[in-house]
């Protein structure tokens, strides 16, 4: 089961799924939100999402279920791990999301602009991300209410095999955190790609596909 990362859609990993497909059932997931699946008219959580993986898997009835997160697809595979590990047999998680950067003085001055200029009655018009400022209405709230969770709590209680697979260049989610989370995870392995970035399984596809047919199973292939 594919979970792509946030901005993203089923499509998102449609290369490694076409081979994956061969030997494995592939399932491809839209988010609330993204893709075909839209999003309600009230706020989400991490949970939320959670469950809606859940819901499908109980509803195909899947078994020995493998969790492949890109990004915030991965925050909702670590999130899963942890509270219903028993429905996944392994978890692929590249350039992962669920732990909170490192913050400089550059962002902390940014946030006392905000909040000055706030309880002045000024608008802010760089406020927040470009994936923030981007979104309206409820799904505005999902974001603050995704970003804001930070996982390294989660992470030392799942037990299950967990592949890191992060590429050096990363800006959106640093090497720093793939290091992390492999000292937290207590059954991980972490391969870092030289010059790649955030979307590594597009930029190095083949060594990406390799190190999951070697942590999965299955016939080695190319794409």
């Amino acid at each position: 089961m594919f979970l792509h990362g946030w901005g993203g859609d089923e499509r998102s990993f449609c290369g490694l799924a076409e081979v994956l497909s061969r030997e494995f059932c592939v399932t491809l997931v839209d988010f609330y939100g993204f893709g075909k699946t839209p999003h309600p008219d009230f706020p989400l959580t991490l949970d939320d999402y959670c469950n809606s993986v859940v819901a499908l898997i109980s509803h195909y009835k899947m078994k020995n279920v493998i969790l492949i997160g890109h990004s915030f697809g991965g925050r909702v595979a670590l999130r899963l791990a942890r509270q219903k590990g028993y429905l996944f047999d392994r978890i692929v998680l590249i350039g992962s999301a669920g732990l909170k950067p490192r913050r400089g003085l550059k962002y902390h001055f940014r946030v006392l602009r905000y909040k000055f200029n706030r309880r002045m009655g000024r608008t802010v018009c760089d406020a927040g991300s470009a994936d923030y400022r981007a979104l309206q209405g409820a799904m505005k709230k999902t974001f603050v209410n995704i970003v804001n969770e930070d996982q390294k709590t989660d992470l030392p209680f799942i037990t299950l095999p967990v592949l890191l697979i992060w590429g050096a260049n990363d800006a959106e989610t640093p090497l720093y955190m793939a290091k992390r989370m492999r000292r937290l995870l207590p059954a991980s392995t972490l391969h870092v790609l030289p010059e790649a970035g955030h979307y590594v399984y597009l930029e190095r596809p083949f060594e990406t596909l390799g190190l999951i047919k070697d942590f999965i199973g299955g016939e080695t292939e190319c794409l």
